[in-house]
């Protein structure tokens, strides 16, 4: 039986704290839920953005994430707010007795990850760690193949993030840029692709890392380049870079194997467009269909997302990403700063 309490008779009351960027992609996946969830509350720190969300959602607005704990009856406090400031709300969240959602990264250091799981777990309330990106068509087929072992054994991985982030970007805001509430390419934008070499191919042995700041006015690096050994023996690399000109260009990974090659591409792992294998599956005449169009680099994951979150919180299903399967993605940032800043390969598991 679960040792967290569950969700029943009701909608799940759901309160979004920050009305950033990402924000609309949460309000959003409510709304396309919302026979068994509401937005209770929002939350943000600037007044005008604040009563522009509450207008336009109608919802209770606070305009700080203590002042909401104790006002609202939310079940559920999802965290959209600049990444430094996740740990302490997650765990302020817990510690009211709420149950926490989070947006990428969970955490900008080792520290604050495994804090933000130990508060979680004495509070007895589910911590999730959004993952889109997984629940995307292309990479749902992609995940089938490798668990079917239809490439054999994995020779080499390959990831490209080319994006293109301007100066306005990071200039837009005073946390964009940062370590303490940013990080750089591969822990912002590139996070979830990040997240892929573990999901994907499996627990990782060792990394070689190097990164700069080519471009942008920023504390962080813009570029990076990462090199993997995997546990399972295979090789593998990753390229990003946030100064593609003049567009985002691509979002790919390439997976090379004994009995089988693959590619997905696009602007953001949209385009399935390598499906080579020695063993022919029935699913392989739907490939095509499964590549999609897209203007953004977020997918269309998140309501997919909501439906585990959803499941969980009524006691249906397991987590897809809970706080711990959060913490992989992030170890592989951290061993990949550690390594550049060092210059020397960092060895995986970090100590927890």
């Amino acid at each position: 039986m679960s040792t967290f309490p569950i969700i029943t008779g009701r909608k799940i009351r759901n309160a979004v704290i920050g009305c950033g960027r990402i924000s609309k992609n949460h309000f959003d996946s409510i709304a396309a839920h919302s026979a068994d969830m509401e937005l209770a509350a929002i939350c943000d720190n600037d007044p005008d953005v604040l009563e522009v969300h509450a207008e336009r959602y109608q919802a209770p607005a606070y305009k700080s994430l203590t002042e909401l704990l104790a006002a609202s009856d939310c079940d559920l406090v999802t965290i959209c707010t600049p990444s430094g400031l996740h740990p302490q709300m997650v765990i302020e969240a817990a510690r009211a007795g709420r149950h926490v959602m989070t947006e990428k990264p969970m955490a900008t250091r080792w520290q604050d990850g495994l804090n933000m799981i130990h508060a979680c777990d004495e509070a007895r309330r589910r911590l999730f760690v959004i993952k889109q990106n997984r629940r995307n068509a292309t990479l749902q087929l992609l995940k089938r193949a490798l668990d079917e072992k239809r490439f054999g054994r994995i020779y080499m991985v390959h990831l490209n993030v080319f994006w293109t982030r301007p100066q306005a970007y990071y200039d837009s805001a005073r946390w964009r840029g940062t370590w303490e509430m940013d990080g750089g390419a591969f822990m912002n934008q590139a996070s979830h692709y990040v997240d892929l070499l573990e999901w994907l191919i499996g627990p990782i042995a060792d990394v070689q890392a190097m990164t700069g700041t080519l471009a942008r006015d920023i504390e962080v690096e813009d570029t990076g380049v990462l090199n993997v050994r995997w546990r399972n023996g295979a090789l593998g690399s990753m390229a990003v870079t946030m100064l593609t000109y003049p567009k985002n260009l691509e979002g790919s990974i390439t997976i090379i194997g004994e009995k089988g090659t693959a590619r997905v591409g696009g602007v953001a792992v949209n385009e399935i467009q390598i499906w080579d294998f020695a063993e022919p599956r029935d699913y392989d005449a739907t490939v095509r269909d499964a590549s999609y169009a897209t203007t953004s680099v977020y997918g269309f994951g998140h309501p997919l997302y909501y439906k585990n979150v959803i499941d969980v919180l009524r006691g249906e299903a397991e987590p897809e990403t809970d706080g711990r399967e959060g913490l992989k993605s992030l170890e592989v940032l951290i061993a990949a700063y550690r390594s550049a800043r060092d210059h020397k390969t960092i060895s995986l598991p970090l100590e927890y």
